[in-house]
């Protein structure tokens, strides 16, 4: 694992070929159409973790490597964490499993408990998917706060080796490319799409005390980066003094709507993207400084590059919500939507002029929650140069009603409750009906020590693209496609990546000769 680019499989390189790299085509093969959804099952026993040991991050272990109490070593370590292989399931809209492709833990694997890893998003031309992991082995503590190489915090309470964070690149046969990288020291890098031979990435950096230092806090936000290059660059104009406390910040800072410093490096925390018209749009929805909003990067249709990085502005989409995260904010002259209930996640624009958000929801595990107007999936509709919020669809979702799962992970059985919370990643379809398919995964709560380990759901629902209001859209439902199993969790949804039509027709010219297509329906 030396080299910063890595080769996940073998492939068919023309027509010719060994029998093996045949044999990896036939054993995964994407079709056009269908959904991929990121999921990881826990692969710890109770030997992982020993009671009393001492844990990477402060404390020693209060409970053995068995799911799920082992999430109970949060409580001495709040950095808690435990890697776990990632696979990738192949769909049909309908929900109907196809394949799974499992992704090699040599490779990259993910931190079991961390929802916000995971996404996946279809590269600028829709030709490969990629998401972000780790260079780690599995069943690894604590390397979601872990240091980076090149960003190195003394003050990180996480005592390992530095871990690099990989990008993964995933083709339409099931041939990928993993790139390691040393962006978001002592936090996790989120999502990622490539367009070409770059990559945009968001995520969120720094473990240790405060002011948190410069190579920190240029480590966050927004990040691009090169493919085979572990370096990045922030994206965003360097706001504040460098190494303040407060109001040092690479992109977007409070600031700038007139509201008091805040901590340095924590108003570009990310976790959602999206590249429509050639824009980059971002979204913040967590932790207790910034904006949880929805972000326009650079200029509209326009990407930045590695030589406009640090003249980039970064942006409130106008008509999103304004207020500070984590306080209700009364001042009428703001915005109208200065409160604490939008926690944005994934987002997908039907077209220029409808933009889809999935909102997680407070994760705070009250009935109460199930009451949130926000939580779900928000339809926010272009008119006049300000988006404005049309309405919020929840049916089907259950809001706040427990369901529990049962079964076999490793060498523990038993069952686990949890009840949906929000939504997270996001993906959808336009119809020539006028309607619009979309595919959310959703957030949950619970009694559990860390709900990101909550076996989640796979949903979907049909809406009509020129609705306006909450009466045209009171007949639509979701539907739940698929439930992970005990020990199991879901992460980002996305549509399989499309070869370019005369490779596709070559390679499949290619495979049909050697009897190897496999037929996936009848």
């Amino acid at each position: 694992m030396s080299s910063p680019t890595r080769r996940l499989a073998l492939g068919l390189l023309g027509l010719a070929g060994t029998i093996a790299a045949a044999q990896n085509a036939q054993a995964f093969y994407f079709t056009p159409g269908d959904l991929v959804v990121s999921t990881s099952t826990y692969q710890g026993i109770a030997a992982s973790v020993t009671v009393g040991q001492a844990l990477p991050g402060g404390g020693v272990a209060v409970a053995n490597g068995s799911y799920p109490n082992v999430f109970k070593n949060e409580a001495p370590d709040a950095s808690f964490g435990i890697t776990s292989s990632i696979t990738l399931q192949e769909l049909t809209t309908s929900g109907t499993q196809v394949a799974t492709l499992a992704i090699a833990s040599a490779v990259a694997v993910t931190s079991f408990p961390s929802k916000s890893e995971l996404a996946l998003n279809l590269s600028a031309n829709g030709q490969v998917l990629s998401f972000s992991g780790y260079a780690a082995a599995v069943n690894a503590l604590d390397v979601s706060n872990s240091n980076t190489p090149g960003h190195i915090d003394a003050t990180n309470p996480v005592a390992i080796a530095p871990v690099q964070r990989t990008v993964v690149v995933v083709g339409t046969n099931g041939v990928a490319t993993a790139s390691n990288d040393n962006a978001y020291s002592g936090n996790n890098q989120r999502a990622v799409i490539v367009s070409g031979n770059t990559f945009y990435t968001v995520g969120n950096a720094g473990n240790g005390g405060s002011p948190e230092p410069i190579n920190i806090v240029n480590n966050t936000g927004v990040q691009i980066g090169t493919l085979g290059n572990p370096n990045t660059t922030a994206v965003g104009v360097q706001n504040g003094t460098p190494g303040a406390t407060n109001g040092f910040q690479f992109g977007y800072t409070v600031t700038s709507n007139g509201y008091a410093a805040d901590k340095s490096g924590k108003d570009d925390n990310f976790r959602g993207e999206t590249i429509f018209n050639n824009t980059l749009y971002v979204t913040k929805g967590s932790g207790g400084n910034g904006v949880d909003t929805v972000y326009q990067v650079g200029t509209a249709g326009t990407l930045p590059t590695l030589a406009t990085a640090s003249s980039t502005t970064i942006t409130i989409l106008p008509g999103l919500p304004t207020g500070l995260a984590k306080n209700i904010v009364t001042d009428p002259t703001k915005s109208a939507f200065l409160t604490t209930d939008f926690h944005p996640f994934g987002i997908w624009f039907a077209n220029a002029t409808t933009l889809y958000v999935a909102d997680e929801g407070d994760g705070v595990n009250t009935t109460a929650n199930a009451l949130n107007p926000n939580s779900g999936l928000e339809k926010w509709v272009l008119s006049g140069g300000t988006w404005h919020l049309a309405y919020t669809l929840q049916n089907g979702l259950h809001l706040g009603e427990q369901y529990t799962v049962c079964g076999t992970v490793t060498d523990s059985t038993g069952c686990y409750s949890a009840a949906t919370d929000g939504l997270r990643n996001l993906t959808g379809q336009v119809n020539t009906d006028g309607t619009v398919n979309l595919y959310a995964i959703t957030s949950t709560i619970s009694t559990n020590t860390d709900q990101g380990a909550d076996p989640n759901r796979l949903v979907a629902i049909t809406d009509t693209l020129a609705d306006t209001t909450a009466a045209q859209a009171a007949g639509e439902s979701f539907t739940t496609l698929e439930t992970a199993a005990y020990g199991q969790v879901l992460r980002g949804v996305s549509f399989t990546p499309t070869p370019e039509p005369a490779s596709f027709a070559i390679f499949g010219a290619g495979l049909a000769a050697l009897g190897l297509i496999r037929r996936k329906r009848g």
